[in-house]
């Protein structure tokens, strides 16, 4: 599977989640401590809006604090659907995975920039599953590409409080369950 397919098959399972949660759902719990459903969707939401001025080369100083806070508004699915929306324009244009973009972790080759993105629509699209009460079946060939990507990198990435320690499981369990569960998440 091509990375831009991965990245537009996860950004879709997080769409399709946002688009399922209740007027009376924003203020849940999801399986991150810290965030709510609001919390959740604003974090990858932000993300998205970074996306399209990364690409294009543009640094941290040049974006600016433009998307710190609540960037969902009134109509959290509106906004979620434009980011969404040009995020994906950004991604998957001729050339955008060509030239490095500016970081928090520094230069970094577009190529895993798209990768931690990907990551991160697949985690939280479980996150946010959790959070509502919906089927938080991943999309299984982005899952494995996921893994693939996280499992050598994971003992590096624990100093950072990204992710909660690995909760243990089969080795021999689902991928999805072991993706989840190597980022910390309780599986069952």
């Amino acid at each position: 599977m091509r990375l831009t397919e991965a990245y537009e098959r996860a950004l879709a399972g997080f769409d399709r989640r946002v688009r399922l949660v209740g007027a009376g759902q924003w203020d849940a719990p999801t399986p991150c401590a810290q965030w709510s459903v609001r919390d959740l969707v604003n974090h990858v939401t932000g993300e998205q809006l970074w996306a399209p001025h990364l690409l294009r080369g543009e640094t941290l100083t040049e974006v600016g604090d433009r998307y710190d806070g609540d960037v969902l508004g009134d109509d959290p699915v509106a906004v979620w659907e434009r980011a969404a929306r040009e995020a994906r324009t950004a991604f998957t244009g001729p050339g955008a995975l060509d030239a490095p973009v500016h970081t928090s972790g520094g230069l970094t080759p577009a190529e895993n920039y798209a990768r931690q993105m990907t990551l991160d629509l697949t985690v939280h699209a479980w996150d946010l599953a959790r959070g509502t009460d919906t089927d938080d079946r991943l999309d299984e060939e982005v899952a494995e590409m996921v893994f693939t990507y996280v499992e050598p990198q994971i003992g590096g990435w624990q100093g950072f409080g990204i992710f909660d320690p690995p909760v243990e499981v089969a080795p021999d369990a689902p991928v999805q369950e072991r993706l989840v569960a190597l980022l910390g998440r309780d599986p069952a």
